[in-house]
């Protein structure tokens, strides 16, 4: 079984059959909503995906305009080096899957389950994740995350390793046990909703830089009127 550890937390990764086995698709669409033992690598006008099950497949070098993907079941899938433009991903579940390399620019994740997920190499800059869950490992390893947000999500046990996590925005949620070590702070966010999170010692300072910007504080010898009186 394929792994990607980092500290304390592991992730099952795709175990997928021989590059041979894999049926050449043109769409992740079947008669029966089952599309399995595949691989789609080509230019596609729009990704988009509605209630199929796919399962032990790479998605590959795919570029789109546009995605639409609605409730999906994926088990044991490979995206690598995709270019997706607005996505859209609404409900269903992701498990077993590794997105490495994909530039996935202001992409939408609403109501998803996520069980061993990796997101290694990818953009995710202004992406915005509303009320995902974390049912298992869920891994971001190497990611851009600028200006993306977090809202109502359930992240707890998840980690971040090495991340562009500038202007980041954690909103409420779940966050316990989220491992954010090895990730510099200081520019997020909705500090004060990361209750119980794991950080290392030298990020202290960090949190609390970037909870002085949430808190709006002010220095007193930076006021103008802080020369008065002298």
């Amino acid at each position: 079984m394929r792994q990607l550890k980092i500290r304390e937390t592991s992730a099952d990764l795709p175990d997928l059959p021989e590059e041979a086995q894999l049926t050449q698709v043109d769409a992740l669409t079947g008669r029966d909503k089952l599309v399995s033992r595949f691989e789609l690598a080509k230019a596609v006008r729009a990704f988009d995906i509605e209630d199929t099950h796919l399962l032990d497949g790479r998605v590959h070098s795919v570029c789109a305009d546009s995605g639409q993907v609605k409730g999906p079941t994926i088990r044991s899938v490979e995206f690598a080096r995709c270019d997706i433009g607005a996505l859209r991903w609404s409900g269903g579940v992701i498990s077993r899957t590794r997105f490495d390399g994909c530039k996935l620019l202001a992409a939408r994740f609403e109501n998803v389950i996520l069980d061993h997920v990796v997101f290694s190499d990818c953009r995710l800059d202004y992406a915005e994740l509303s009320h995902i869950r974390a049912k298992g490992p869920v891994l971001f390893v190497g990611c851009s995350l600028r200006e993306a947000e977090f809202r109502g999500c359930d992240l707890a046990r998840a980690l971040f390793d090495e991340c562009d996590l500038t202007l980041t925005d954690f909103g409420p949620g779940n966050y316990r046990g989220c491992d954010l070590r090895g990730n510099d702070l200081a520019a997020i966010r909705g500090a004060h909703h990361l209750k119980r999170v794991v950080i290392d010692r030298p990020q202290v300072l960090q949190l609390a830089e970037a909870l002085a910007t949430d808190l709006e504080v002010s220095f007193g010898d930076e006021r103008p009127d802080s020369k008065l009186g002298r």
